[in-house]
């Protein structure tokens, strides 16, 4: 039986998500956006402080005990266990110059008796496509496309690494890392690669259209969402070490039959 305290903030979430999609999309391809640099010389705009302060305000109506951690504000303390991750536009980047592949990210992690911190609902909506991917606990993954009704997201079945797609962010973080040999092996083993970033790969392999996305870096914001979706579409989200985790600093999205000819070929640096 799904879980009613994950089913309700789903649906909650699937709503904000809308609704911030509405916001966003006043920001975008508009010439006269200003783009301003945090602290790290990532940029940030109107529209991503807009849409987590949105989400903020219609959680403390709705949740007002869960606890908040978002990208572009301080964290909100909770007084239960479940505590939302928030990543307003996930590809500022890709926003900012105007490419549809940004997604807004909602993720709900438990924390359970054993101190355990769980994700368990993941909501990751793309506003100029007007698709959204998602999935709680227990209740499978999602894909809904425009007005259509939702289908069932599901990872694909390849297992041979010669007819894998394989996306990721950042090349020259590959390099940084000192993970040039297995970027490089990959390149050669799989039929394609392609740089669809961010949410949006990692949601290509939640919807069986890729098969493995790798983000060198990204924080538990960027993840949180993406944990719950690609499992619950029969696949993974795992970290460099192969941990099912959101806070390694490193993230990859993959398909159950290509998970340990994957981590071989990481592993081999």
């Amino acid at each position: 039986m799904p879980n009613p305290a994950y089913q309700s903030r789903l649906e909650f979430a699937l709503d904000a998500a809308e609704q911030a999609r509405t916001l966003i999309l006043k920001y975008y391809q508009n010439q006269e956006l200003a783009v301003d640099s945090k602290k790290d010389n990532t940029p940030v705009t109107e529209a991503d402080r807009g849409a987590e302060l949105l989400i903020r305000e219609l959680l403390a109506r709705s949740f007002p005990d869960d606890g908040i951690l978002g990208e572009e504000f301080p964290e909100t303390p909770g007084k239960n266990n479940f505590r939302w991750i928030l990543d307003p536009i996930d590809g500022t980047k890709s926003f900012v110059h105007g490419v549809p592949l940004f997604g807004c990210l909602i993720g709900l992690e438990e924390v359970g008796e054993d101190g355990e911190r769980n994700c368990v609902m993941g909501v990751c909506g793309f506003p100029a496509l007007d698709e959204v991917v998602y999935a709680a606990k227990g209740s499978g993954a999602w894909w809904k496309i425009k007005s259509a009704d939702p289908i069932p997201a599901k990872v694909s079945s390849v297992d041979n690494l010669e007819e894998a797609c394989f996306c990721t962010t950042n090349v020259a973080r590959w390099e940084q890392l000192g993970l040039g040999k297995p970027y490089h092996t990959l390149c050669n083993r799989v039929q394609l690669t392609r740089g669809w970033g961010d949410c949006f790969g990692h949601m290509l392999v939640a919807t069986g259209r890729a098969e493995i996305m790798v983000d060198p870096v990204l924080s538990e914001w960027d993840a949180a969402a993406l944990l719950p979706i690609l499992e619950e579409a029969g696949g993974h989200f795992i970290d460099r070490d192969g941990k099912a985790s959101i806070y390694s600093k490193n993230g990859i999205s993959i398909n159950a039959a290509l998970k340990d000819q994957f981590l071989e070929i990481m592993n081999d640096r």
